[in-house]
Order: C-alpha cells, then structure tokens, then sequence
C-alpha cells in the first residue's frame, strides 16, 4: 500500500457515522466508522436495525484469494472490474491480492480511485468528454506513477480525445476495442475498421496504441464455442498489429478481456498467445467475484465448468424482519427495492432466525418487491411469525453494492469487524 492510499483509506475511518448509513445501530451516531468497527458490535444482538446488509468476513477473504491463485496460476495479470462494488477498501484488498490495477468505465469512478491513490486504472469504456480528457491529462501530467489505458473504437472518437488532449505532456494509452459481434455492445465490428482506428491513433502525439481489447460477455448466444471463436479473433488482431509494427515504444502489448462468466476460456485462450516482438500483459477484468452472489453468477460462474479450480462463495446476506403475517399464506418483510438488487432475479430466502436460533428458511420464497416491503409466500411447513428475521441472498453484486453506502462487514457468528465504504 502506498503512502497516499493509507492516508486516504484511515480518511474514511475516521468518517462519522449518522443518520446517512442505513441498518447502524441509532446509538452510534458521532462515532468515527474506526471506533464503530473497534466495538465489534454483534449484527444481531448490537443494536442494528432491519434492513441491513451484510457481508461476510471469511467468504470475502476466500474470494479474493481464490481469484488471486486462479490468475497467477494461468500467468493472466488481473484488473478486477471496480464499477462492481466501488468500494476503495475493496480495491486495496485486491490489489494486496496481487491484482495489477482497477477497471473501470466511467470518468467518475476514475476520480473516486484516484482519490485513494490507485496507481493503475483500465478504464474498459470508449471515453470522448473533453472536461474529463483534460482532468485524467492533468492527473497523468502530475504523477509519473500513475498509468491509465482507455478503449478506442472510432476514428472520430481518436479526433475528439486528440482534440481534448492537445497540450497535455504525456499521451493516454490505448487499445482499440473488437465488438463482440452484430448487435453486441460498443467496439469495431471489423478487423479493417479496426486497422484504421489504429491508424488514426498512430498520426495523433496525444495518444498511444498499446493493444487490443473487448469482452465476451456480449457475444451473441455465447457458449464455449462461440467465445473461444471471438477471444481467438481478439488474439489473432494482437498479431496482426504487432506483425504491422503498430506497437511501437512500449515495454509490453496488452491484450485483456475477461468479465466474471467465461473467465475459463479467457485463461485457455490468452494461453495460445503467440510469441510476439515484445512481452504480453494477458488482462484479466472479472470483478463480480469479489461478493459474488446467490444467483445470477452462481449459475453463470466458470468453476461450474471447472470445479478442480474451486468454488466462489456468496459473500452477501441481507437481513430483513417480517412486519405483517395477514394470512397462512402470505407475510410481507422491511426490506424492498431500495434495499435489494431486483434487475437480474429476486432475492432468495435462505434462513430464519428468532430468539438467537437460525433455520433454514423452508417453505418461504420471495415473489416481489415493493418498494419497501418484501413480498414473501410461504407454504404450511413455513414457520414464520411477526418479528423474526429473514436473511436473504442476492443476484447481481453491481446493484447490490450500490444501494448502501457502508455495509458492514460481519464474522460467521455475527461479530462485525469492519464497513465497507461505496461511492455510487
């Protein structure tokens, strides 16, 4: 950890906490987030107060390990996607586990990283805003250390970022972004318009070609085969760049794709890279592994394909209180879409507690959200009364994350030792 990212990070300890933090417990407010954490407060029995969401102590850790060993173990580098949790503690627990730098994709997120003295930033989006150009120019110009690559996919996106840059002192790097396919996302659909994309970089002082990029989460109807078919494009106009001579003055080549569902053929494809003139930084970006989740990425995950690698673990639990049982058949919790990612699936009920015991929550499940409630159903072998608290699990850690500004972060008995700060 660098000088700069210790100060900012004892900052945000030293933050008070207030009416501004959902679930705290009412009785903290004035304490420094540091003298909150050194209470080591019980989730459960410390005062917190329904809806709150947690994160798991051990079940963070195993991630960030695990995706660290995966990584070093397939010679990938690693920029973990940062938009999924915007949490600057996260980000240096990562790079601590080895990552490379931070993704991003937005000039925001690059400011918030900054602020906590991320050195290395992929910023995984095109970007021509001409007042954020010139901010990342000047940050560039101010520090030596710090490095940024950002996409490319147009000529007239090289004009605008040359045009916003010209004065700046040194060039931003780039890598020319290959789509996925028709109709997927943002990236040039053809190998020849990416060719002159990479021509226009060259005739610019204002930027530097440094390699290829994209992600094949868009690819359309992705399976294996069809991912593994994209990534080898992506390898083979690496290639062909370097055998142009279009990399020139650089100590590597980056080629780097990889977000949280095919990560697996990311690794066996970067692999088959073959030897170039200069070294490759083979980047991997997947992020949602951080949290992980009960869902979405639990099915999506490519240690499904490959379990000899390990297993993720879901770090999240939101924890909610039954407030009304009207009928056999029904109860209704305080937790809804302000509190829960909804956009991928519902939350799922998982486990019941009442009077310090803990159950799995059969015969319960989630069937919608209002806005502050949780619809819940439940069967005859349901045994759920007024008061009783649901834990819940999530889909989709990106909308999870960005619905609390400091979430606790709790031991498998519910001791919490630290909270984690978002800037959404």
């Amino acid at each position: 950890m660098t000088a700069d990212s210790a100060q900012s990070l004892a900052r945000l300890a030293a933050e008070r906490v207030d009416h501004r933090f959902k679930g705290l417990p009412p009785d903290t407010d004035g304490l420094t987030v540091a003298e909150l954490a050194g209470q080591r407060r019980n989730l459960f029995t410390g005062g917190f107060a329904t809806p709150v969401l947690a994160l798991s102590a051990e079940r963070l850790e195993h991630n960030l390990k695990l995706m660290e060993t995966y990584a070093a173990r397939h010679g990938l580098a690693f920029a973990p996607h940062g938009k999924t949790s915007m949490a600057p503690q996260l980000f240096q627990r990562q790079i601590e586990h080895g990552a490379w730098g931070i993704t991003l994709a937005m000039p925001h997120q690059v400011r918030v990283a900054r602020a906590f003295g991320t050195r290395r930033v992929f910023l995984a989006n095109e970007l021509v805003d001409s007042a954020a150009l010139r901010w990342i120019a000047a940050e560039l110009d101010a520090d030596p250390d710090f490095e940024l690559v950002c996409y490319v996919d147009s000529v007239r996106g090289v004009e605008l970022m040359d045009a916003a840059l010209r004065g700046a002192t040194r060039a931003v790097d780039v890598v020319v972004e290959l789509a996925a396919g028709e109709g997927a996302r943002t990236g040039v659909r053809t190998e020849a318009e990416c060719a002159r994309v990479a021509d226009a970089v060259a005739v610019t002082r204002t930027l530097r070609l440094v390699g290829v990029a994209g992600y094949e989460g868009e690819v359309p109807k992705a399976d294996t085969e069809r991912v593994t078919a994209w990534l080898r494009r992506l390898v083979a106009l690496a290639a062909a760049f370097d055998e142009a001579g279009r990399f020139t003055g650089l100590d590597e080549i980056v080629v780097s794709a990889g977000g949280s569902a095919w990560f697996d053929a990311v690794a066996e494809v970067f692999a088959e890279i073959p030897e170039l003139s200069l070294p490759v930084l083979k980047l991997l970006r997947s992020g949602a592994y951080v949290s992980h989740d009960d869902g979405h990425y639990r099915k999506l995950t490519p240690f499904n394909r490959v379990p000899e690698e390990g297993a993720l673990e879901p770090a999240f639990r939101l924890w909610t209180q039954v407030v009304s049982r009207p009928s056999a058949e029904q109860a209704f919790a305080n937790a809804g879409k302000r509190d829960a990612a909804h956009d991928l699936d519902l939350p799922f009920a998982q486990v019941i507690r009442r009077d310090g015991a803990e159950r799995p929550a059969t015969g319960v499940s989630v069937t919608a959200l209002s806005d502050q409630h949780a619809w819940l159903a439940t069967t005859p072998e349901a045994d759920l009364e007024v008061g009783d608290w649901v834990g819940l699990g999530l889909s989709h850690p990106c909308t999870s994350f960005d619905k609390w500004q400091l979430i606790p972060v709790a031991e498998a008995d519910g001791t919490v030792v630290d909270y984690v700060r978002t800037f959404f």
